[in-house]
């Protein structure tokens, strides 16, 4: 090999070295697309056994990768963005009490590092697509101020898949950017599609020398406005005549929509030629808003509640990830997970450090790709002093304490789905399955069915009436591992267990700060802001009293 002994002429051959290496090191990186579906329930796709609504792009990637079936999400839209975005308990950074309404003047603390910032830090190209939901009162709160590059979506917790409008009454606005700048030329055309069009667009002008982080946060499954609570083309919503209840009808046109999205995102990443170097999330914000519930119509069956409590079905998620060079690929993990673990994870499986990292989540990279214990034990579900409720998972053991709603929620809401069959060869032929066999990966209808057992959960119904259990009025013990539908109340059996408990969540409590929320500030009101949700805290603003 050529040298020289010129010290000027060595120094830049050394440099030249460095970036080149550099270069290879960042182009060696996975790359990590994040999909989050929002209020998706856990029996609302078909790897949980339901064949009601096909979810064949989001099943083949469960059934080819790996498929987290003791996964824990925290039980409302932003406390679970919070959490993966930090690595933190909601209790850490105030955004433990329910969701951040786009009136208030808050955000996510801008003390904290977020994952894109992470990233970045490692050589990724970050963007965000579709619901932010962590404040936007001033543009630092915002997405491109947060470490993402781009961001095409929308800052509030809900908005109408067509108008794009979000209504917090008596407050209502447009609520569809391009950074900071109101995205009107979208106006008509439906989110879902949005989402995946920008997704697509990103991933084909992407450079490949660099590791992309694509994030994409869905509105679906989420109720729209009240006026229209189910948004959905009528062509799609009409696939479903053998659902004979409209909402859930429409509920299925939606989540169809969302699965054809993921096959959409797949695909680009198969021509791209990268989907060989890729990780791919696919998970829920929280348990679904089942039988009315926010004017949806989502099922946790057999789990027990919904969004917003902290019962199984409000906090059990459904989520897979998905990379093609894990060892043994198409298997479940029963590796005890938290949405917190993400951040530390994802580094992990991005070549960083996170040896020094101050944060609740840990990283379960090792222990997925090996499928060897989980460093977790313990999931703590909230604290939220506000509404007086909690709840933590030790091993086994469950507490609840408290609950929302005075406990109207409390119940196990349907449809099973059981009654419909489940079409495996919808899986392997769709945009996903045919991609993921290409690369070698296992996808037959043995392993399906196989998977599919393994993570059935099986309830012994006889014993619901008699579950003994108020937790507004005294604390609730479970056996999750056996009583996975939380029908026995087993606190009189085991007091000392309970104790323990109420302990540990005394302990967690010493360490929160209190709830961010804030009464509603009038400068929001979109009337000031040409009709559009507005950063508002960055400008002055006259409000008339209404006297």
């Amino acid at each position: 090999m050529f040298m020289t002994t010129c010290p000027k002429i060595r120094i830049v051959w050394v440099l030249l070295c460095v970036l080149l290496l550099c270069r290879n090191l960042r182009a060696s990186r996975p790359n990590i697309i994040f999909i989050l579906a929002d209020d998706l329930g856990w029996n609302d796709v078909g790897f949980h056994g339901s064949g009601q609504i096909p979810t064949p792009n989001i099943d083949a990637l469960a059934f080819s990768g790996i498929l987290l079936d003791n996964y824990y999400v925290t039980p409302i839209c932003t406390p679970s963005r919070s959490a993966l975005m930090t690595g933190k308990h909601p209790i850490h950074t105030g955004m433990q009490h329910g969701v951040l309404k786009g009136a208030e003047a808050r955000g996510l603390p801008l003390q904290e590092k977020l994952l894109p910032e992470y990233l970045r830090d490692l050589g990724y190209r970050t963007h965000i697509v579709g619901k932010w939901h962590l404040g936007f009162y001033k543009k630092e709160y915002t997405p491109t101020y947060r470490g993402f590059e781009s961001h095409v979506g929308f800052w509030t917790g809900r908005h109408d898949y067509n108008d794009h409008t979000a209504m917090e009454s008596p407050y209502w606005g447009m609520d569809m950017r391009r950074g900071l700048q109101p995205a009107w030329d979208l106006h008509g055309k439906y989110s879902t599609d949005v989402f995946t069009s920008e997704s697509v667009t990103l991933i084909k002008n992407h450079n490949t020398t660099e590791p992309l982080f694509l994030y994409v946060a869905h509105a679906a499954v989420h109720s729209g406005n009240p006026y229209n609570p189910l948004p959905v083309p009528d062509k799609e919503a009409a696939r479903f005549t053998d659902i004979s209840n409209y909402n859930r009808r429409r509920y299925a046109g939606i989540l169809s929509k969302l699965d054809q999205s993921v096959g959409d995102i797949v695909e680009a990443l198969r021509v791209k030629g990268i989907l060989n170097n890729s990780i791919i999330i696919f998970s829920t914000d929280n348990g679904g808003p089942a039988a009315g519930f926010n004017l949806n119509a989502a099922s946790n069956w057999p789990l027990r509640g919904v969004k917003n409590t902290l019962w199984e079905g409000g906090v059990r998620g459904a989520g897979l990830i998905w990379y093609p060079k894990f060892n043994q690929p198409g298997r479940v993990a029963k590796q005890m997970f938290h949405i917190t673990d993400w951040l530390p994870t994802l580094l992990t499986a991005a070549g960083g450090d996170v040896s020094n990292l101050t944060m609740d989540g840990m990283s379960l990279w090792n222990s997925l790709e090996e499928d060897t214990a989980s460093p977790r034990d313990t999931i703590l579900h909230n604290i939220d002093d506000e509404y007086g409720n909690s709840a933590i998972t030790v091993g086994k053991w469950k507490l609840v304490q408290g609950t929302t709603y005075e406990g109207t929620w409390d119940g196990w809401y349907g449809p099973s789905g059981e009654e419909w069959i489940y079409n495996i060869g919808a899986v392997i032929g769709s945009l996903v399955g045919r991609a993921v066999t290409a690369l070698g990966l296992n996808l037959t209808s043995t392993n399906i069915r196989k998977l599919q057992r393994e993570v059935q959960v099986n309830c012994i119904w006889q014993n619901r009436s008699s579950s003994n259990c108020n937790p507004l009025v005294s604390s609730c013990l479970f056996n999750i591992e056996d009583d996975p539908c939380e029908q026995n109340n087993v606190a009189s059996q085991n007091p000392q267990i309970v104790e323990e408990l109420r302990k540990q969540i005394l302990r967690w409590n010493a360490t929160a700060v209190p709830p961010g929320n804030l009464i509603w500030d009038p400068r929001a009101d979109p009337a000031l802001w040409d009709h559009t949700w507005n950063n508002f805290g960055d400008y002055s603003v006259e409000i008339q009293s209404a006297s």
